[in-house]
């Protein structure tokens, strides 16, 4: 009985040997197949497309891109797209802006040509312009630093005022009178003083200049308004002397226009006077002839009108001529005179 089961144990051990063998058979090719080659494929191309990506850069609209060596610049981009570098860190990228910008000078105390001070504040519009050796320049000038390159800017700005206002009387920038004020030249000055250092120093390109502020100081105050007080009682002083001349000159004429006016008048008044004295005369002698008494009336009323005034004050004999003609009135008859009683 013991060797049937020895032989069953037998066969049970010699089959699990079998499968042991089988299985380790059937693990050999699984080593030996396809997938490890894929993993390293895959690898690969990852690998290659980060390097391709990291080789790729981006230069954007507004901007200059400068491919540095090591920190040195090489070569610089301007064309708007992707272009190619080297990978890091071999090469590298820095982004220049191109864009418009202003700068001001801020209050600027500068004197002028005849010794006065005024305060002015002026700006400039800049770019770096879309050039490689001006783009280069700016990295050198200023590390590519905008804000430190507006600082020099000012300073460099109110060096150059000082400059441009010694060539200008404050007249010709301060005045009631537009047509003297000389503004665009101070300008077109300013701007001929800083352009082309700006650009030969830090390769940056100016597009406009302009004056924001002027103002006067309370010394330069004082003295622009004496001046301007000087300046207008002199056209006053020639204005009045002008008009001195001219009244002069009118009353001159309205003078002697009177004078031939009442000449004309004088012998116009005697002709008539005579006219008068001899129509007078006729109507007398005709008053005579018709009428004596009536003409004794009038003569008397003459003489009375003539020789009596309003502070006149006469005591007299009213019954003798030519008071008679008040007392009696006119006298019947042939105009003799009337018996005394």
């Amino acid at each position: 009985m013991s060797n049937p089961t020895h032989t069953h144990d037998d066969h049970h051990g010699h089959h699990h040997h079998h499968h042991g063998h089988h299985h380790h058979h059937h693990g050999a090719p699984e080593h030996a197949g396809p997938w490890p080659w894929a993993g390293f494929a895959v690898a690969f191309v990852l690998v290659a497309f980060a390097a391709i990506a990291a080789s790729l850069v981006q230069v954007r609209s507004g901007e200059a891109m400068v491919v540095t060596r090591f920190g040195n610049p090489q070569r610089v981009l301007l064309e708007p797209g992707l272009a190619w570098r080297l990978p890091t860190p071999l090469e590298a990228a820095v982004p220049v802006d191109l864009r418009l910008r202003s700068t001001s000078s801020g209050l600027q105390d500068v004197g002028t040509r005849d010794g006065l001070r005024i305060i002015v504040q002026a700006y400039v519009a800049w770019q770096v312009p879309a050039d490689q050796n001006a783009v280069q320049r700016f990295m050198r000038a200023v590390q590519n630093q905008p804000d430190e390159a507006a600082r020099q800017i000012r300073t460099f700005v109110g060096s150059a005022l000082e400059t441009t206002a010694a060539s200008f009387d404050l007249a010709s920038l301060v005045n009631t009178d537009a047509s003297q004020v000389q503004i665009n030249a101070f300008e077109t000055r300013l701007r001929d003083q800083i352009e082309k250092a700006l650009f030969d120093t830090y390769g940056v390109r100016v597009l406009q200049v302009g004056v924001e502020r002027l103002t006067l100081p309370s010394v330069t105050l004082n003295a622009t308004v004496d001046r301007m007080r000087a300046e207008r009682e002199t056209i006053a002083t020639e204005r009045t002397a002008e008009g001195k001349r001219q009244a002069a000159q009118i009353r001159s004429q309205a003078e002697r226009d009177a004078r031939v006016m009442e000449a004309d008048a004088s012998v116009q008044a005697a002709d008539i006077q005579a006219q008068a004295k001899v129509q007078a005369a006729q109507i007398y002698g005709k008053a005579y002839a018709s009428a004596p008494q009536l003409y004794n009336l009038l003569r008397s009323l003459d003489t009375l009108g003539t020789i009596i005034t309003p502070s006149s004050r006469l005591v007299l004999r009213t019954d003798a001529a030519p008071f008679r003609a008040l007392v009696e009135g006119p006298t019947p008859g042939d105009g003799k005179a009337p018996v005394q009683p």
